[in-house]
């Protein structure tokens, strides 16, 4: 925290929160799928205190200076831009200050239920990069929420904290992730996968990681972005092919508002809780392997997503993005019983690196590989199981981002050489991620005067 900022008068609020690596369930989170998360050693630092002036005034280190952002208190809490939809659609026009969103979309969150909403400095510092698909969107909002709640006097706990920054991002920022990423950056725990079952967040509890092995991360220099067309594509895809089975297994629909609701107690609107051989024995073959948005619309109206909605003139991957999530369920409960196993059963790392490779494989068929990962993935299976190297797979929302690996921890100088191999052919910068951190939970907030 640099101090020349705040008033030597006031309280500073510090809160930390850490990037994640997607180990396993990466998009199957938002179809209700178990995934299992790893904070990383990367934090995003918020710095907040209170000020006289009835202002927001934010700051973000990028890149080489500092980017500045103004708006008035007010505005936020009882003006026009009082409503969330209205400050996200006041955002989404001004392109060169959207990354300014993530903090107000949270500032006003919590200004909303203080009990007195006074003026704001916030400044952030991060050293998890963005773009990577290690969440820094989450990282950022964590902390932020974790320093605006120690201002104000609101008390969250860290799961109430995770859901209101997933409702900030989706209905302020409007990325339509699920809930994984600030679930991870909020309680995670160090060098322990999470376990958390996203109906709609329910931490199952913590999975170590076996002595003398370790999960690493390398970046393909292709910037992912949950914002981007082909996430929400095959997102809504996937609630497509739900609002199909539903109609095909007799479950009754209506329509409520501009989205559908589907009576289903056989599944409870989740995806990951029909069982893989129930899919493709009754199902898979029903739904087609793509379809056009206003056919689609033309006969069922919507779908079940309180995030996304179907444009009519695109063409959606049906058939893979709804088995996607239904083999991810299965892939990582299995994934999740061997981990437990592997301290006493060496031999168990193969089959845990092949359910990885198999995650990867069904992410390229929804659409969402890309070529840097496809040749990180190639390289780390080129380098095998006598190198120590189990297995790999793209991480998050996919299209670019991190490759996670499972390892020995001694294959850290192989995991780098493959990195620097792979920057020299193509050309991108390839960070690996070995460390991991603890959550912000853990980390806590911390109260100072500046000087």
């Amino acid at each position: 925290m640099t101090i020349d900022w705040f008033s030597p008068r006031e309280t500073v609020f510090v809160g930390r929160a850490p990037g994640r690596l997607d180990v396993m369930g990466g998009i199957a989170d938002y179809s209700g799928a178990l995934v299992l998360q790893l904070p990383l050693g990367r934090q995003t630092t918020v710095s907040v205190q209170r000020q006289p002036e009835r202002r927001c005034d934010v700051r973000s280190h990028r890149g080489d200076g500092w980017a500045e952002f103004a708006i008035d208190i007010d505005e936020l809490t009882t003006g026009p831009l009082s409503d969330p939809h209205a400050l996200a659609s006041w955002f989404a026009e001004r392109r060169a200050d959207r990354w300014a969103a993530y903090v107000v979309g949270v500032v006003q969150y919590c200004l909303q239920r203080a009990t007195s909403a006074g003026g704001l400095r916030v400044s952030v510092e991060s050293t998890v990069p963005e773009g990577k698909g290690v969440s820094s969107s989450a990282a950022l909002e964590v902390a932020t929420m974790m320093a605006t709640c120690a201002a104000n006097d609101i008390t969250l706990d860290p799961r109430d904290v995770a859901i209101a920054c997933q409702w900030v991002e989706n209905h302020v920022v409007g990325a339509p992730c699920g809930i994984m990423d600030q679930m991870a950056s909020a309680c995670g725990e160090r060098d322990r996968l999470l376990r958390l079952r996203c109906q709609p967040g329910t931490i199952e509890g913590f999975s170590e990681i076996p002595r003398g092995y370790r999960f690493f991360g390398i970046d393909s220099g292709l910037r992912h972005a949950v914002t981007g067309a082909d996430y929400g594509t095959v997102r809504t895809a996937a609630f497509i092919g739900y609002r199909l089975i539903a109609d095909a297994a007799g479950l009754t629909a209506r329509r409520d508002g501009d989205r559908v609701v589907v009576d289903d107690p056989k599944w409870n609107g989740y995806l990951a809780n029909i069982g893989p051989s129930e899919f493709e024995d009754r199902y898979r073959d029903l739904l087609p392997e793509r379809v056009r948005g206003d056919d689609f619309l033309g006969r069922f109206g919507g779908i079940t997503d309180t995030v996304t909605r179907v444009e009519p003139n695109r063409v959606y991957p049906v058939r893979n993005a709804t088995s996607h999530p239904i083999h991810e369920q299965a892939r990582v409960t299995r994934f999740a019983e061997l981990l437990d196993a592997l301290s006493s059963d060496s031999a168990l790392a193969t089959e845990l690196g092949q359910l990885m490779y198999a995650s990867h494989a069904s992410y390229s068929a929804c659409g969402l590989g890309s070529d840097g990962t496809d040749h990180l993935v190639d390289l780390v299976a080129s380098a095998g199981t006598d190198s120590g190297l189990f297995g790999a797979k793209i991480t998050g929302g996919g299209s670019g981002g991190t490759v996670a690996i499972l390892g020995v921890e001694s294959a850290e100088p192989v995991i780098r050489e493959i990195a620097e191999r792979y920057a020299a052919a193509t050309g991108r910068t390839a960070e690996v991620f070995s460390e991991s951190g603890p959550g912000a939970a853990r980390l806590g907030v911390e109260a100072s005067q500046p000087l």
